[in-house]
């Protein structure tokens, strides 16, 4: 979609569809009042009637004759303008978008950008005006010959000024938004990509053809000889059950000082899990394909890096491998070495997202990181933990933690804090090696970062457990979602620059 920043006044500016807003208790919003003026007290009347509602979501149509500058006018619910924050304009873009795209809308301004956001300022509320708009308009075709013929009717989506000042704000917006929104459609397209297409060799491809695109970017790909003599007996005991190689594929991002530590994000990249030997049910096995989403991440989150040219150095590490059952797989009760020299009882082959991302987590510390931020589709007990909002958070800093939350409360890609107690550690003791690959029913999400975090004590720390945001399993939304690469961009974006973000 072509997004336009221009100064003009909305009742010259010719459009399919207008979106604008409505507080209670039928509070029009600027842009709306200028409406309802030029149009004899229209929206007023559909308040006053009970059509337009303030309820947060709630959108409705007004429809014009087609000959007026304005088709289709939607007007949707804000709630109570105290209680409008960046959770709440999300919830109210998503609303007003869908019904323009439900009007087969092909122009269209977007004057929620006007509205009052707390703690938000107006490069931001575009920001996340065109990433909603991307995914509106976002469509999977690989593998659906046809599907390019379903495209999204929204062609232009504009913002227009007041005041010649205010373009500058609405162009950085609109910059940050579509390299974000680019990142998450790679990482949504990689993430639906079947096992059969997607897998390490092919994530490691796509790396590459990234160098192509921006000279920044290094990209080395680790194979498993190489991985043998570095010691990953943890990444290497995963993938000894598939006839596909595992891969650790490095990015480095190289936009700030030569000196300058880096931001590291790991990713878990399993292309498909079966879970090994220790065999999952068949029920929603088809989903595991899902199960590369943190790695997808990453490749997103570097892809929005170098569209923005990022003023940082960034590094991204994925750890690919296909976890299968066959004659050379591990077995529960096998016990491997790790690059740390540390010992792992498996005792259990599904619990394997844990063992490439150990091995990477020690690789990373050749790059000397400001920070480390692993991104995982873990366990399952995070999905009953915190359910499909946010994503689960444990961390070994807490300046690190406040920066991810702030930056989840701006993107609107939230997380949640879990603890990382030593009194959980315990779970996790072996009889046969330094640790187990898994402490028992409880706690499953914690347990998991436990074992991570006997990695990562040479640095700043952070780790995210996607497995309840990385992708929808039903209806007409089932695919990837493209977490958490706006929470992982918008946090690198505030690093970058401090003052702005």
């Amino acid at each position: 979609m072509e997004y336009i920043a221009k100064t003009a006044a909305l009742d010259k500016e010719t459009a399919n569809c207008v979106i604008v807003g409505l507080f209670k208790p039928r509070q029009l919003s600027p842009s709306a009042r200028k409406l309802d003026t030029l149009y004899r007290g229209k929206l007023t009347r559909a308040c006053q009637r009970g059509h337009a509602k303030a309820t947060l979501g709630q959108a409705t149509t007004l429809h014009n004759s087609s000959r007026s500058k304005h088709e289709h006018i939607v007007i949707v619910g804000c709630g109570e303008a105290e209680r409008f924050t960046t959770h709440a304009f999300h919830k109210a873009l998503s609303a007003g978008i869908q019904e323009a795209k439900k009007c087969n809308a092909a122009n269209v301004i977007n004057s929620l950008v006007e509205l009052p956001v707390k703690d938000t300022d107006l490069p931001t509320r575009v920001q996340i005006s065109v990433m909603a708009g991307e995914a509106a308009a976002y469509r999977y075709t690989h593998t659906l010959p046809k599907a390019g013929k379903d495209r999204s009717p929204l062609k232009k989506m504009k913002f227009l000024a007041s005041q010649a000042s205010e373009l500058d704000s609405l162009r950085q917006g609109r910059k940050f938004g579509k390299a974000i929104a680019s990142g998450m459609a790679f990482a949504k397209d990689l993430g639906n990509l079947p096992g059969n297409l997607c897998t390490p060799t092919y994530l490691a491809e796509q790396a590459r053809a990234l160098k192509k695109e921006h000279p920044k970017l290094q990209v080395r790909v680790i194979e498993e000889a190489q991985m043998k003599k570095l010691g990953m007996g943890a990444l290497l005991s995963v993938s000894s059950g598939s006839a596909q190689p595992a891969k650790l594929v490095t990015l480095e991002y190289r936009g700030g000082a030569p000196d300058a530590r880096p931001s590291v994000l790991v990713g878990k990249g399993i292309t498909f899990d079966t879970g090994g030997i220790s065999l999952k049910p068949g029920n929603a096995m088809d989903e595991m394909k899902f199960d590369m989403c943190g790695a997808a991440s990453v490749l997103g989150t570097i892809k929005a890096c170098c569209e923005l040219e990022i003023p940082m150095n960034v590094v991204g590490v994925v750890a690919c491998a296909e976890n299968m059952p066959g004659g050379r797989a591990s077995r529960p009760g096998d016990v491997v070495t790790t690059m740390s020299g540390q010992t792992v009882e498996i005792l259990n082959t599904d619990a394997e997202g844990r063992l490439v991302l150990c091995d990477a987590l020690t690789y990373v510390e050749k790059f000397d990181p400001e920070t480390v931020i692993d991104i995982a589709t873990l366990t399952g007990a995070c999905v009953v933990a915190l359910g499909n909002v946010p994503s689960g958070l444990m961390c070994n800093d807490e300046p690190l933690v406040e920066d991810l939350y702030k930056a989840g409360d701006v993107s609107g890609d939230r997380t949640w804090r879990l603890p990382l107690w030593e009194d959980y550690q315990s779970q996790l003791d072996s009889n046969f090696a330094d640790m187990a690959n898994i402490g028992g029913r409880w706690a499953g999400t914690i347990t998991a970062a436990c074992f991570l975090s006997r990695f990562t004590e040479k640095y700043r720390w952070a780790h995210l457990d996607i497995a309840g945001i990385a992708w929808h399993s039903s209806g007409k939304q089932k695919g990837a979602t493209g977490r958490p690469v706006p929470l992982l961009s918008q946090y690198l974006i505030s690093q970058a620059y401090p003052q702005e973000h």
